[in-house]
């Protein structure tokens, strides 16, 4: 069953179960008793982490959340945090867990969350999958540009065939946008949001996708920048130049990959589940440049065998659907978690 279908009956299944746990202050600790963990030591090698389930958590009476998907910390140390809870889209946290500012009541979708820097300010670009539609704003949530789906590509018809989840900023200011949950095209648009060209498309040849969920730009190697984009039902990353042209295929078995995150030389991913949609599991992976694996929080030490991604095994309680990864200045790792019946961000501290 593809992965965009399933999503949706996973949601409508559970409804009931994630509103009886927004009632519930701190129930992220009680969902299949899953205990709290808190000092406890996640992580392998030099790339070990103390989890805290306690540092995101608000009132959910006052600062709700609802599948929250990523997040970025800004030039200020700020971290930002996207959730489809309408009555605060984006949360601010500072890096001891107090929120500093919210907003955004319009974006029931919110998908994606992506820090541009352009010179003497940092914009932030996001999607939503509920409206079709992308968007620029300021760090405060000033809408500075909204595109529709793109007609203009000839492969779309109708608004409800484009579900973006994603944007990536280049140097120059293009920017591109994954169709993860629509069609699976990778569209390209300049600066000012004119369209340039598109490629991938959802199957199941290299240059195509199933569930172009996330994409980032690695620019590990000077000069040559490339696009590394999910393939999240295949389990598996691909690789193509700036001008969409295919170029290599990294497998990851037995992970459903969100979006790669890349920091210091290194490939952090977020594994949704291992198991299936019904499980609440999940883990971290780093990848260092050579695409061996040196550290999976979140799975049992047997996962990591030669550098390579084998039988991974959830270790039954740190996580819950994670679905990001943010790293700050110090290595330390923030995940938000997506149905997880509600629950607010857990920090890795690296130690």
């Amino acid at each position: 069953m593809k992965f965009y279908t399933s999503r949706r009956k996973f949601i409508k299944k559970s409804v009931v179960c994630a509103s009886l746990a927004m009632s519930i202050p701190h129930a992220s600790f009680a969902i299949h008793n899953k205990r709290a963990m808190v000092g406890e030591i996640v992580g392998h090698a030099n790339f070990k982490y103390r989890i805290d389930k306690h540092w995101g958590i608000q009132d959910p009476g006052n600062i709700p959340v609802r599948n929250c998907h990523e997040m970025v910390q800004d030039r200020s140390g700020r971290l930002l945090m996207t959730t489809n809870h309408t009555k605060n889209n984006v949360i601010i946290y500072d890096k001891q867990g107090v929120v500093l500012e919210t907003w955004g009541h319009e974006y029931p979708g919110i998908h994606g969350l992506t820090l541009a820097d352009e010179g003497s300010q940092e914009v932030l670009f996001f999607t939503d999958t509920e409206r079709h539609q992308i968007f620029k704003t300021t760090l405060s949530g000033r809408e500075l540009m909204v595109l529709d789906y793109p007609l203009e590509t000839g492969v779309y018809q109708s608004p409800d065939q484009f579900q973006p989840t994603e944007v990536a900023v280049a140097d120059n200011g293009d920017f591109y946008v994954a169709d993860g949950y629509g069609e699976n095209y990778i569209i390209q648009y300049d600066s000012k949001g004119q369209y340039i060209r598109h490629f991938g498309g959802r199957g199941s040849e290299a240059h195509q996708f199933d569930c172009c969920h996330g994409i980032t730009i690695d620019t590990r190697k000077p000069g040559t920048p490339t696009l590394l984009i999910t393939s999240r039902t295949s389990q598996e990353f691909k690789r193509f130049t700036m001008e969409g042209e295919y170029l290599e295929t990294i497998k990851v078995p037995g992970c459903w990959i969100c979006r790669p995150v890349i920091q210091n030389e290194l490939l952090y991913f977020a594994v949704l589940g291992t198991k299936s949609w019904w499980e609440y599991d999940g883990l971290v992976i780093i990848l260092d440049e050579d695409n061996r694996i040196i550290s999976a929080p979140g799975g049992v030490e047997t996962d990591l065998i030669n550098g390579a991604i084998a039988e991974v095994k959830y270790d039954g309680r740190s996580f819950m659907n994670p679905h990001d990864i943010c790293v700050d200045r110090d290595e330390n790792l923030y995940v938000p978690q997506w149905f997880s019946g509600n629950t607010y961000p857990i920090k890795l501290d690296r130690v």
